[in-house]
This record gives structure tokens, sequence and C-alpha cells, in this order.
């Protein structure tokens, strides 16, 4: 039976208080770190800036070798898959970019 002692979340429980800045910079519960403290190596750190940044990148050269490919008369298909790429990169550039604003530390 999941609920209280089990180390899972009730089925019904209470509605969840907003998370803070604070609460990020603290930890979130949950979180396990495999490699907190062996060998005295840091905390393992959210790398969201260096996500955004790879995000964009992604984006912008799959959708300009994207266009460059359709200028072609090769077949379409990759630039098709460069689009879809581009896509997937544009999602995570939003997530990211949801979690940076709410306060994620990285």
């Amino acid at each position: 039976m999941a609920g209280a002692g089990t180390g899972y979340p009730s089925p019904v429980s209470e509605p969840r208080r907003k998370l803070t800045r604070e609460d990020y910079e603290r930890g979130l519960p949950d979180h396990h770190d495999p490699t907190a403290g062996l060998l005295g190596a840091a905390p393992a750190q959210s790398a969201l800036t260096l996500r955004l940044v790879l995000a964009a990148f992604g984006l912008v050269v799959c959708v300009v070798f994207g266009v460059l490919w359709l200028r072609t008369d090769l077949p379409a298909w990759p630039a098709v898959l460069l689009f879809v790429l581009g896509a997937v990169a544009l999602v995570d550039l939003v997530v990211v970019a949801r979690r940076k604003l709410r306060g994620e530390p990285g």
C-alpha cells in the first residue's frame, strides 16, 4: 500500500506548494546523487545554461542545413530529418528556458 512510511507518494495527496528558488538551491526531495561524498566529489550540478546554448545551436544548424539541402536537387528526406531534429531542439530550448525562469540554478 502506498503512502505513509513506504517512501512512495500517496495516490490521494494534498496539493503541492509552488517551489521557490531556495527549494532548488537546497535540493529537491527524492534527488539522489550517486557520486555525493565519493572520494570528496563535489555534488552534481545542473548545466541548464550549457543545455540552453547547445539546444539553440542545434536548432540554428538544423534549420540552416535543412533549408540549404532543400535548395539542391538531392532527395528531400535528409532535410525533413534535419527539420525534425530542429523541432526537438526547439522543444528542449523551451523546456530549459522555463526551468531557468522558475529559478532552477544552472
